[in-house]
């Protein structure tokens, strides 16, 4: 039987050890490496002279692309993942199912462009789990902008109006220029501040900046947002237009607008603008001007397997006793799908890939068994790492 035991993971590329903590607290070194500076510099040289790390990188950003669990991104990384490790000499890598998690989505084209007033291209891309743009060709369809202060308001007066129409919903333009740096250092003074900080241990109500008006006007803002949705599905918009809530200068931060339940009702296109353009449209159409939009979103989703994966991978113990107890890393292999996913978490997944591959270079012998985990499904609530506890892990240790 295999017995995961608690760890503090301490790996660095620089010349480290992995650490692994006994139920009695004591920290003692799971892989049991004489620690000596010869072995220490087969550490340092391999990874300082033949470091594969951005290697890794490249094929799980670039070369697989946005990760969404269950996509064919998703499986394209965790294919690759898979083969590499065993690649490396590492046994027992697998796929493995962890549980259902529900259907697959990818984009498959996404193009937002202003045409009146103006030309203009637009920053847009689709949420995860919506549909598509009716049709196999481009849509076309001036803006309506709805502003309803309440659900009641939403229903009389843009009921029966935006049936294959482009609409978006008014949103307060709060966004200010930032003249502060991204990237800052810390002088001694902030240095000397924040060691000598202390733990705020008091309780403060939620909200004790916010007027009771002020949180009126919320509560009754979130319970309209929560009303589109059904709106939307009955009313069926051709495009549903949404603002970037976080970043500007063209960043855009996108996630789920639809449900990963198979069957569930996702029946209208629906893409994230960032903020200088979805803005920029809302003024116009504020100040009276015609504003048409052209369109062409499609997206698909993927209902045949709706279950979950993680990818595993293991360098077994050489103790006859302890290779039954199990040391693990890993970081999460799926993303969003705006983007490649190089900073949550590809950097983690390539690390970690790197730290297996120079424990099998060096060729250091260790008494427990390495495994490594590349979870899938925690984008939407650390589903992968979450089920493996629960469901993976009393399997494995039987």
């Amino acid at each position: 039987m295999k017995k995961l035991i608690p760890f503090v993971l301490i790996f660095c590329l620089y010349g480290s050890w992995v650490f692994a903590q006994n139920n009695t607290g004591v920290t003692k070194s799971s892989l049991v490496i004489k620690q000596t500076d010869a072995n220490t510099n087969k550490i340092r040289k391999e990874g300082l002279e033949n470091s594969n790390v951005m290697n890794f990188a490249f094929y799980l950003t670039d070369v697989s692309g946005p990760r969404l669990t269950n996509s064919p991104g998703y499986f394209r990384a965790a294919n690759w993942a898979k083969n590499e490790l065993t690649k490396m000499g590492l046994v027992n890598a697998a796929i493995e199912p962890w549980g259902d998690f529900g259907t697959g989505w990818e984009q498959t084209r996404c193009y937002v462009a202003m045409t009146a007033p103006y030309y203009a291209p637009m920053i847009a891309i689709p949420r995860a789990w919506t549909g598509s743009t009716p049709g196999n060709n481009i849509i076309s369809s001036n803006v309506i902008l709805i502003k309803a202060k309440d659900s009641a308001e939403l229903y009389q007066q843009y009921s029966g109006r935006i049936k294959d129409m482009i609409v978006m919903f008014y949103s307060n333009d709060t966004l200010h220029p930032s003249f502060t740096a991204d990237g800052e250092r810390f002088t001694d003074a902030d240095l000397e501040k924040m060691a000598n900080s202390k733990p705020d241990t008091a309780r403060r109500p939620a909200g004790r900046n916010i007027s009771p008006e002020q949180m009126a006007a919320r509560r009754q803002q979130q319970a309209l947002t929560r009303q589109l949705n059904g709106f939307y599905n009955k009313e069926k918009p051709a495009l549903v237009l949404s603002m970037n809530g976080r970043g500007n200068d063209g960043t855009v931060f996108v996630q789920n607008g639809g449900s990963v339940n198979k069957g569930a009702e996702n029946n209208y296109a629906w893409v994230m603008l960032s903020s200088d353009d979805y803005l920029r449209v809302q003024r116009l159409v504020n100040a009276g001007e015609k504003v048409k939009l052209e369109a062409d979103v499609k997206t698909k989703f993927y209902e045949k397997d709706i279950r979950g994966y993680n990818v595993v991978a293991e360098i077994p113990g050489s103790d006859p006793v302890l290779k039954d107890e199990v040391v693990m890393l890993g970081g999460h292999l799926d993303s969003w799908q705006g983007a490649t996913g190089a900073t949550d978490n590809a950097a983690g997944c390539a690390v970690m890939m790197e730290v297996v591959r120079i424990i099998k270079a060096t060729g250091l012998t260790h008494k427990r068994t390495i495994r490594i985990a590349l979870w899938g499904g925690e984008e939407q609530g650390l589903h992968g790492s979450r089920n493996y506890v629960k469901t993976i892990l009393p399997i494995r240790q039987i």
